[in-house]
Parts: structure tokens; C-alpha cells; sequence
């Protein structure tokens, strides 16, 4: 009956219930907004990469070092020789290797060079591999394939002949157009910066830059099966597999302190975490300013249910006059209170989940980052809940200042 009571009480006052709710849904938003995205980022950072047991690249920060080789975020500071790349595929510990060579474009996204090494050891969530929806991968030096995300935005299929530039700007000032390319294969969508990415040999990059400048390609050599040419001077980083994980430190450290040339082995889940605690103290703060929000929108719900009290007074009288006790009254104020902060918390649920549906897309084609759309967590849930018990308390306020109230105090006219 109290629940009835308590239902029927806030339908009345729908403006002012309406708003009381939107304020606690807002806060709820940005509360479980910051977390979601957080968790999301986390989840896709993460997953854009595994069975790679090093980041091979030249000496920079490490951090650095995999957000440009493996998300294209930021500028790489130099090359890794072709000298220092077969000494690597030769070491007795290296299963495999998998060079990549950056610094061209088309129309903005970035052009990759591989050889077949990279199709066949490349990983991401837990083990996938990469796949074609169409297509095969580029073995000749004018093949291209491209990743989904560009194939689908760009409007290309196979047999169609693309020109690519020099740098990674949208709008190319050199274009390396003595060296078309042709499109021979588009990827399978695999939610990572893949499907933002156009991929070609190494052969092909070596011949496009030699077409640029007039010069005579060189010759072919093969290392281990992979073709690349005696012309190519720089590889932009490598990724390596081992035969033996517990062999990873012990290779790290043995390149690291490589005299010959100066280089860099990173552990990609080492330098995600190394950049998920520099930016715990940014998460942290925005986690507590989420709670002030939270707390700003409770603190507004009992500014609500105290300044409606003095017009319920008449209302709350009458309902004692038949029969409802003090303790009734003040256990029928309490969850109104309830009530609101799960309507509000419900309405901020879906106010979260309708923006990341929003923003998924939008930042997927504006800078490629991937948005995971998770369920609420336990730990969510548990705010969810902590939410509403404290809507509950704070409700014990104006409560308490109605069972104090006596029964003719709302019954006598007042002039």
C-alpha cells in the first residue's frame, strides 16, 4: 500500500519529480560514463594485439614506441635496419618476425609494409587471426590490400588502382603517382586500427619511393622465405615471436643493450600498463569529480523533497487522520526518496548507453578507436545500489521532519 502511496504521490508532482530525476540521471551518466569508457578503451587497447611476445623499434620511449607502431597514435623517432631485422630472424630464440614499414598514406589512413610473415602470425582478442572478405594479400610490389574500415568508407573493391602519397596527412602534398597500386584483397573487420590501415610489400614500398626518385630498383633477396629488396634501407618496427616465452626477458635485455645499433624491445602488455598508470591519476580525477556530481544530485533531490514538504503537509495530515501512523508516514517519504534515485539512476543508465551508441561510430571514422559497449559490471551495479540506499537517507530528513509533525498541524487552516 505504501509503495501504491508512494507511486501515486510522485505522479502528481510529475514537473517536479521529472526534473529531481533528471539531475540524479545526469550525474549517474557521467559516473558511469567515465568508467565505461575507461573500461572500454582499456578492453580495446588491449585487444588490438596478442601471441606478439616483443615490439622491436628504435630507442624511444616505449610507451611511445607501441602506440605508433601497433594504434598509430603519434610520430616514430627513426628506423630499424634491414642488417639489425635478419640478425634478429636469426637469433635461435625468435620464432618468427614480422617487419612493418610506415611514413606513407591514402587520403589519410596509413599505409602499412608487410611481408606474408605478418598475415600469418598477427593476433588480436585472444588469438584471432586476420581474415579476407574478399581477396587474398599483397605479394606483388603494386598490390594493395585494404583494411576494412577503409575499404567501406572509401568505397573501393577489388581491381580498382589507387595512388598513394608520401606522409601521413590527409591531403597529400606528394603523390606517388608513378606508382599506382591495385587493390587484390580487403580484410575481414576486426575492430583494432587494422581495418583502418591500407597494407603493402616491403618490395612495394621500396619500388614506389625508387619510382619517385628515378632510380633502378634493386634486387630481390629472400631471408627465411620472405621477400624484400636489397634496396630497402629502414624497417619502421618489427614484431617478434619467440619459441619460448620465458625467453623474453632474456632477448629484451639482449637487445636493449645491442651496441651495433641502438634499439628498443618492448613488451606490448608491459607498456599498455605503464600507460594505463600514468593515466590512473587523470581516471582518478575524474572519477572523484563523478562522485561530486553524484553527490551535487542527491543533495538536489533533497532540496526537492524538503521544499514540497510544507505543500504535502495538509496531504500527510489527511492520511494519518485515516489510520496511517507516524511510522507509515515516515516510511512512505523514505520510498518516495528510493524511488526517485532508482528512476534516476534507471534514466541515467540510458542516458549512458544511448551516448556510447552515439560516440561508438563517431570516433570509430574520426580517429579508428574502437568503442567496446559492455554490460554495467558488478562493480556498477553496486554503485546502482549504493545510489539508491543514499537517495533513501538522505529521504530520512525531510521524513523525520514529518513524523514529527502532529496530526492537527496539517489540519488547521493557517491565514
Amino acid at each position: 500500500m505504501l509503495l501504491l502511496l508512494a507511486r501515486k504521490s510522485l505522479r502528481q508532482r510529475r514537473l517536479t519529480t521529472g526534473l529531481t530525476s533528471l539531475s540524479i540521471a545526469l550525474s549517474v551518466c557521467l559516473l558511469l560514463g567515465v568508467d565505461l569508457i575507461q573500461l572500454g578503451a582499456r578492453e580495446s587497447f588491449t585487444g588490438a594485439i596478442s601471441g606478439t611476445d616483443l615490439v622491436v623499434g628504435p630507442r624511444s620511449s616505449p610507451t611511445q614506441l607501441v602506440l605508433h607502431s601497433l594504434f598509430g597514435i603519434g610520430s616514430g623517432s627513426g628506423g630499424v635496419s634491414v642488417a639489425s631485422w635478419e640478425r634478429l630472424a636469426a637469433h635461435p630464440a625468435v620464432d618468427w618476425t614480422a617487419p612493418m614499414a610506415f611514413g606513407d598514406s591514402y587520403r589519410g589512413y596509413r599505409v602499412v609494409g608487410v611481408t606474408e610473415s605478418y598475415f600469418a602470425h598477427y593476433r588480436f582478442y585472444g588469438g584471432r587471426k586476420l581474415s579476407f572478405a574478399s581477396g587474398r594479400r599483397p605479394i606483388e610490389a603494386r598490390d594493395v590490400t585494404l583494411g576494412a574500415a577503409v575499404a567501406a568508407e572509401l568505397g573501393h573493391s577489388l581491381g580498382d588502382d589507387l595512388v598513394l602519397a608520401h606522409g601521413v596527412q590527409e591531403h597529400a602534398l606528394l603523390e606517388h603517382s608513378e606508382h599506382p597500386f591495385h587493390v587484390v584483397g580487403i580484410l575481414a573487420p576486426t575492430n583494432t586500427p587494422v581495418d583502418r590501415s591500407v597494407y603493402i610489400t616491403l618490395d612495394g614500398v621500396e619500388a614506389m619511393h625508387d619510382d619517385e626518385r628515378g632510380d633502378t630498383p634493386g634486387e630481390s633477396n629472400s631471408h627465411r622465405g620472405e621477400e624484400v629488396r636489397g634496396g630497402l634501407e629502414q624497417l619502421s618496427v618489427i614484431l617478434v615471436g619467440l619459441r619460448s616465452r620465458p625467453d623474453v626477458l632474456h632477448l629484451k635485455r639482449e637487445i636493449d643493450e645491442e651496441e651495433a645499433e641502438p634499439l628498443t624491445a618492448v613488451l606490448p602488455a608491459v607498456a599498455l600498463n605503464e600507460l594505463w598508470t600514468t593515466l590512473g591519476y587523470a581516471e582518478k580525477a575524474l572519477r572523484a569529480i563523478s562522485v561530486a556530481v553524484v553527490g551535487v544530485g542527491l543533495i538536489s533531490m533533497l532540496i526537492a523533497l524538503y521544499s514540497t514538504l510544507q505543500e504535502r503537509r495538509h496531504e500527510i495530515a489527511v492520511l494519518r487522520s485515516v489510520g496511517l501512523g507516524r511510522r507509515e508516514v515516515l516510511l512512505l517519504l523514505v520510498i518516495e526518496a528510493g524511488l526517485l534515485a532508482a528512476a534516476g539512476a534507471a534514466l541515467g543508465v540510458a542516458f549512458v548507453y544511448a551516448a556510447l551508441l552515439l560516440i561508438q561510430p563517431l570516433l570509430e571514422a574520426t580517429i579508428g578507436f574502437y568503442l567496446p559497449i559492455r554490460p554495467p559490471t558488478a562493480l556498477h551495479l553496486g554503485w546502482l545500489t549504493g545510489l539508491i540506499g543514499a537517495g533513501m537517507l538522505i529521504g530520512l530528513i525531510p521524513a523525520w521532519r514529518a513524523y514529527r509533525n502532529s496530526l492537527s498541524d496539517g489540519l488547521t487552516p493557517r491565514l
